[in-house]
């Protein structure tokens, strides 16, 4: 038998490698949604049967299933009727004050995300790092059970040295502190801050973090983009905000980044907080739901501020879910869609339902860094902005340091924050977390925010990009081929 293989082996080889890629081909066409990636990875594995198998094997086939924990909770008759007619006041009080087209968006809202709208909200804008940095801190402070910290990066810097100190002196009064820190975000310094967090007596664990043959398999490009801090099931933060110095001017000087967060309370502090334990028990397999980790429910009361929706989306079941609701909201615009954000790399559809409303009639402002902190996605985003500027949109490089701030306001009065970029990473591959506000005074405030960066901005138009030189603009195209990775 062996001399048979071995006088044979070539053919051993062809017929293990028409398998591998008959059993990836097979696998690509049952299960991806998407008729272009089913037919890209379909055409890698009959190029190269042996190799694209293995590459699909890596990269293709996305193998987070999680079950949630609020799918877990059983829901009695009492609290399904509770739900059901908290939801009919809420859309009576949301035709009333915004228009049909809003209470069909919550509708939409219900159906692809799976936390509701919630009344009785109070959210927060802190416009700065060390705003942010500080009210964090002051809330670990002062926490009495539980603290639970997610984040993409936690620097070993100085900034990194507040947040220890302050989650070290929580660990010794007694508080129940969790930490998680995707395993990407952690090297973003090194030495990373994992031996502190410890040597303060803080359990941590990482995101993805198995290594396999010097990889981290199965889960190669799936990342954990959330920024969640929940104090006592009671006050939460949230998010673009990461925990570094570059983002403080107290130790990054005048120039340091902007980026902007959200301190948030009322109903919709237990579903972020749900989303982060969710996160927690995948990394570690522990559920954080009694003692210290119990969240009171607080009480719903329609008609109060402000309607909050906490959004989660990723790569398992909530696949595409900020994607959907955003395009849902470009199609209940009748005004303005205000746009903020770091990387503009968004793929076809989303410019579509964009632009589609910029044809009736909608004014749409994008807003991106004049200097981006990303070369590649700079260049490659720089190559798409003709197909919005076509169609009707406003491009603007706002000049300045560096702002990381993700903001969206829609006809002043719905707004879109959180962790997610418009970049196919964050709407596809990432696990992120956003929240859907409809409030006329938060809307006001976003909408404020990107304005000021308006008023600081230069304008794109097809005229300057067409003036750049014909190399770079190739050198730009070849970049944007990588988008849906960069």
């Amino acid at each position: 038998m062996f001399e048979a293989i071995a006088s044979h082996w070539s053919v051993f080889i062809l017929i293990l490698s028409l398998a591998m890629a008959a059993v990836g081909i097979v696998h690509a066409i049952m299960t991806k949604e998407d008729v272009r990636a089913a037919t890209g990875w379909v055409g890698v594995m009959l190029l190269s049967p042996f190799l694209g198998a293995i590459i699909y094997a890596i990269a293709g086939i996305n193998r987070i299933r999680r079950a949630t924990i609020s799918a877990m909770r059983p829901v009695s008759s009492a609290a399904a009727a509770a739900r059901h007619d908290r939801d009919v006041a809420l859309e009576a009080l949301i035709n009333a004050e915004y228009g049909q087209r809003f209470t069909g968006l919550k509708t939409l809202g219900d159906r692809v995300a799976r936390r509701p709208l919630t009344s009785g909200n109070t959210i927060a804008l802190l416009k700065t790092g060390d705003e942010a940095y500080a009210a964090m801190c002051r809330a670990i402070d002062a926490a009495q059970r539980s603290v639970i910290l997610e984040t993409y990066i936690f620097d070993n810097d100085a900034v990194g040295a507040l947040f220890i100190q302050s989650l070290g002196n929580a660990v010794k009064r007694g508080v129940a502190v969790r930490v998680l820190i995707d395993a990407v975000g952690v090297r973003y310094s090194v030495p990373s801050i994992l031996k502190q967090l410890r040597e303060a007596d803080v359990t941590v664990d990482l995101f993805n973090g198995n290594i396999v043959m010097g990889l981290r398999l199965p889960y190669a490009n799936l990342r954990t983009h959330r920024k969640i801090l929940v104090v006592d099931g009671a006050v939460a933060f949230t998010g673009g905000m990461n925990i570094r110095k570059g983002f403080s001017a107290e130790f990054a000087g005048t120039e340091s980044s902007q980026d902007t967060h959200f301190e948030v309370t009322g109903p919709v502090v237990a579903d972020l907080f749900s989303v982060a334990a969710e996160d927690w028990r995948f990394a570690g397999n522990e559920a954080l739901k009694d003692g210290p980790w119990q969240v009171e429910q607080a009480a719903q009361e329609p008609g109060r501020p402000v309607l909050v929706r906490a959004v989660a989306s990723g790569p398992d079941a909530s696949n595409e879910t900020n994607l959907k609701l955003l395009m849902g909201a470009f199609s209940v615009a009748r005004k303005s869609i205000r746009i903020m954000s770091p990387y503009f790399l968004p793929d076809r559809e989303f410019i579509s339902a964009l632009t589609t409303a910029g044809r009736r009639g909608v004014e749409i402002d994008i807003v991106v860094p004049a200097v981006n902190n990303l070369f590649l996605v700079d260049h490659a985003m720089t190559a798409q902005f003709d197909q919005v500027l076509k169609h009707y949109c406003r491009v603007w490089r706002h000049e300045g340091p560096f702002d990381h701030s993700k903001l969206m306001a829609i006809d002043g009065v719905w707004a879109y924050v959180g962790s997610s970029n418009l970049d196919a990473r964050s709407l596809r591959l990432n696990f992120e977390i956003d929240m859907e506000v409809l409030d006329g005074n938060f809307a006001a405030e976003i909408d404020a925010r990107i304005g000021a960066a308006i008023s600081n901005a230069k304008p794109v138009t097809l005229q300057t990009l067409k003036a750049r030189p014909f190399l770079i603009r190739v050198f730009d195209r070849l970049l944007w081929l990588g988008s849906p990775y960069l």
